[in-house]
Order: C-alpha cells, then sequence, then structure tokens
C-alpha cells in the first residue's frame, strides 16, 4: 500500500463527496469524485489512491467522474474502490486494471432458521467441520474437478450448469447478479494456462481477505427490507467471500501482458501503464472481455459451490437437510467485474461498460435487473467488513443512478498493507484476541490471520454510514461475526 502523502486539490462538493478537478493534471477529460467524510479524507490524504483517481479520468470515453467509494485504497491501475463508465461508441475502452486480478470477486449470504442459542452450543465444532471440509488456502485444491468440455461449459453457462449437475437450485441461479452468468463469455479465449489452474479450484475459498463467516444478525435497521430477505434478529447466516482463483488471475495477468502495447497501437496517452486499455470494439478489448466474462461464470460457479458444501457441514452438525434448515440464498453480489449497463449521461440513455473494482452493484427498488422479490425494497447488498468487528446488509437507492453509475462500496477497506499489519501483530495471538471477542477464527497459518486481523481494515461501520448518508445505498442489518475460517 503506498504511503505517500496526496497534495493535489480535493475539494468538497456535498457531505459525503469530494472533487479531484479535471484541471489538476492535464490530460484528465472529467473530475474525480470521491465519496467520504472528513474522518475517512483525512485518513485518505496520506495514501496515493487518490492519484490514481485522478490517473483513471485519463481514459478515452470516460463518462461523468472518475468515481470512488469510501472504501477507497491504493490498487493495481485504478485505487480499490473505483468505479468508471466508458462509452464505446465515443472511443471508450476496456481497462483490466479497473476490473482486477480477482475477476467476480464478490460477496454472497445464505440465512438460516437457526439462532444463535441454537449453535453457540455447537459454535466450535461447527468452525472445525468448517475448516475441515472447505478447502482454502494458496492454491488450493477441492473437492470438484472440471476438466475439458465441463470446464467449457462452466465457462460459458456460469451457475446454470451447476443446475444441470445437481449442485444448484433455481433459487440459487434466480438470487444470484445477472443469474450467475454474463452472455458473450467464449471459453476458447480462456488461455490453456488459465483453464489448468481452475481445473481443481472451483469450490475452494482461497487466501488473503477471502472467508466463510457464521454470522449472527445483531441489529435491524429497517424491518421492512429485512423481512423481505427473510432476516430477523440473532438469526445465524453464512457469508463467503471469494473470486475466480487462479483461472480468474491468469485471464487478467494474460490480458496485461498482451494490451502492453495497445495504448500506443491505439494512440491513447496514460498516466501509468498499469492502466493498459484498449477500445472495447478492438480485437484486443473483445478478446479479453469474452475472457473476463468467462472467468467471473467461474467465480459465480466457485462461490455456489462453497455455499453448497457450508451447506453440507450445516446438515452434517445439526442433523437436518439443509432445506430444513432453510438455508437459502439471499443474494450475490460481485465486485470486481466490467459490465456493460444502461445508464443515464448528461440526460441521455446510453450504454456503457461500468469498470467496479473494489466496488458494489447497488441498483434501486423498481430496476429490472433485480429478483422481483427485492423490487419494492432495492437490490441487496452485501458488505464484508472484519472478523473482529461486523459486515453489513444494505439495499441500492435511487441516487447511486443519479451519482455512482448504480454503485456503492465493497468492504471496509485495507488501512494498512499486509506487511505492516504482520509487524504491528508481532507475537500476538490473533486468534486468541478473537476468541476474546467471541469470535472463532481458523486459518492456515498464524500469519494469515495477522494480515486480516481487524486493526488493518477501516472501520466498515464509517464506510458504510457515508453511503448511506450519500443515498448510494441504506442501511438494513449489521451482522456479527462468531465464526470465521481463512486460508
Amino acid at each position: 500500500m503506498a504511503k505517500e502523502t496526496f497534495y493535489g486539490p480535493l475539494e468538497q462538493i456535498e457531505e459525503c463527496c469530494w472533487r479531484i478537478p479535471k484541471s489538476y493534471k492535464e490530460g484528465m477529460r472529467v473530475d474525480g469524485l470521491i465519496f467520504a467524510d472528513e474522518r475517512l479524507m483525512a485518513q485518505l490524504r496520506k495514501d496515493q489512491a487518490p492519484e490514481q483517481v485522478a490517473n483513471v479520468a485519463f481514459l478515452p470515453g470516460i463518462q461523468r467522474a472518475s468515481l470512488a467509494m469510501p472504501d477507497i485504497h491504493w490498487g493495481y491501475g485504478f485505487c480499490i474502490g473505483g468505479v468508471c463508465a466508458t462509452d464505446p461508441d465515443e472511443g471508450g475502452v476496456i481497462c483490466p486494471g479497473g476490473i482486477g486480478y480477482d475477476i467476480n470477486c464478490g460477496v454472497r449470504l445464505c440465512h438460516s432458521n437457526l439462532y444463535y442459542q441454537d449453535v453457540k452450543p455447537r459454535l466450535r465444532q461447527l468452525v472445525e467441520e468448517l475448516f475441515r471440509h472447505v478447502p482454502t488456502g494458496t492454491g488450493k485444491s477441492g473437492h470438484y474437478s472440471f476438466k475439458g468440455k465441463e470446464m467449457t461449459h462452466l465457462l460459458a453457462e456460469g451457475s446454470r450448469y451447476l443446475l444441470q449437475r445437481g449442485l444448484a437450485t433455481q433459487g440459487d441461479i434466480d438470487f444470484t447478479e445477472a443469474h450467475g452468468r454474463l452472455d458473450g463469455a467464449d471459453p476458447d479465449c480462456v488461455s490453456e494456462r488459465a483453464r489448468q489452474r481452475g481445473e481443481e479450484q472451483c469450490g475452494t475459498l482461497g487466501s488473503g481477505n477471502h472467508f466463510l463467516e457464521v454470522q449472527i444478525v445483531d441489529h435491524i435497521f429497517d424491518e421492512q427490507a429485512a423481512a423481505v430477505m427473510g432476516l430477523e434478529k440473532d438469526m445465524v447466516c453464512v457469508m463467503i467471500h471469494s473470486g475466480s482463483r487462479g483461472l480468474g488471475y491468469q485471464v487478467c495477468d494474460d490480458a496485461l501482458h498482451s494490451l502492453r502495447k495497445a495504448p500506443e497501437k491505439y494512440g491513447i496517452a496514460l498516466p501509468d501503464r498499469q492502466l493498459a486499455c484498449a477500445p472495447v470494439h478492438s480485437p484486443e478489448g473483445e478478446h479479453y472481455i469474452a475472457a473476463m466474462r468467462a472467468a467471473a461464470n467461474f467465480a459465480w460457479c466457485n462461490r455456489q459451490l462453497l455455499m453448497q458444501q457450508a451447506r453440507e457441514v450445516f446438515e452434517k452438525v445439526f442433523g437436518r437437510k439443509w432445506q430444513e434448515l432453510k438455508m437459502n440464498l439471499v443474494y450475490d453480489v460481485c465486485h470486481n467485474i466490467a459490465k456493460f449497463e444502461q445508464h443515464v449521461v448528461d440526460g441521455k440513455q446510453k450504454r456503457v461498460w461500468v469498470h467496479r473494482k473494489g466496488a458494489t452493484r447497488a441498483y434501486p427498488p423498481g430496476h429490472p435487473e433485480i429478483p422481483s422479490l427485492y423490487s419494492k425494497i432495492g437490490q441487496p447488498v452485501m458488505i464484508p467488513g472484519d472478523m473482529g468487528r461486523a459486515s453489513w446488509v444494505l439495499v441500492g437507492q435511487p441516487g447511486s443512478m443519479e451519482k455512482s453509475f448504480g454503485t456503492t462500496c465493497h468492504g471496509a477497506g485495507r488501512a494498512m498493507s499486509r506487511t505492516q499489519a504482520v509487524r504491528e501483530a508481532g507475537s500476538r495471538r490473533i486468534d486468541k484476541e478473537l476468541e476474546a471477542r467471541g469470535v472463532i477464527a481458523r486459518a492456515q497459518s498464524r500469519k494469515g490471520l495477522a494480515e486480516e486481523q481487524p486493526d488493518a481494515y477501516k472501520n466498515v461501520d464509517e464506510v458504510v454510514e457515508v453511503v448511506d448518508r450519500a443515498g448510494l445505498s441504506k442501511k438494513v442489518a449489521r451482522m456479527r461475526p462468531i465464526g470465521v475460517i481463512k486460508g
């Protein structure tokens, strides 16, 4: 994570919005806008992430502004929390750095009919069984294998392929963003190396900030929305955070390699080579989009299989089928993706490529792309925090369409690098500290827990407060972790 202080202009234009004017750098096509309050902005001035917001404003075809959510921090090319939309009819580009290496990293939440008093006596057993049964860690292989034609089907069809295999239900498909599939995915655009890396990783958690958490609904802020989602005080839920694993990483790596000379070829001047991009309507752009969509489909399958394995563990521990436990999917959202969406720009309806890098779609009530069950409340949004404090459930609001291309934050956002977090942890036992807070945590290593300790993250409550006050998404429920497994 960059440590240099940002010295550029930051003008407060709303209570929770700050502007970097396009006059800051010659070549900026639009302003930069950062959603934050004064407390978060004070932290952000010590980071170079705002510089990345300004750099993104150089991209051809960019619309309205280069945006950043309150969980902003330094990333590759784009900051984490970065959002931009490009219009292909105006020479708009597709930029892998605006999506990230972990394509379609995202979050899903399923509820149950269990409550805290039901789980508390068996919590340690439950966490141990989850850690034993759900594969975690770097490069870890899983219980499922998809090779050859099976992998081709999975990349092309997404979660619908698992429905055919008996590994998903129609309800799981219905309550996954984009129904767990991006049309236009082309498995032939995914390299053999990427396919090989994914063959035995679908249904594995991975490492870093990925997790599977057992959570309790700690507080409800919107009774109506919570009731529609089936959430009640003290209810036990499972939240899963993972992405496209080695396959998605390789797709991004392949694209960055192939796009190194594309800006020069198409006459695109960029302030940072990590923003390597190509026009949407170019062979290079179309190839990456097709591969990215395939990796996104892989990620949805990965989270589906992780949920299915969690259901199996609950069956074993509680002696009832998951259907009896009502472990149904509330919703699944992605936060590292680019999608071709309809938005109003300067009073005109446009189809634009919305890049979301560490940012979550947050469509408002009545939007045609959200399930009919949620039509009156808005799209559910899951915002993971850290394993010692809380995560959140929100719903999209009309302000997201007006201000942020239907987008909100994606998490708490790191406050320190992994290296710094390990150094700060020293010889402390993070697992024991968490247990003192009522959280049982298991990971492959003490270092992994040190990297992800609560102090390594901003306070998610403060981040969520900003998007709520800015009208991007509305608070529904706060979730308290009680059991965590990590890589």
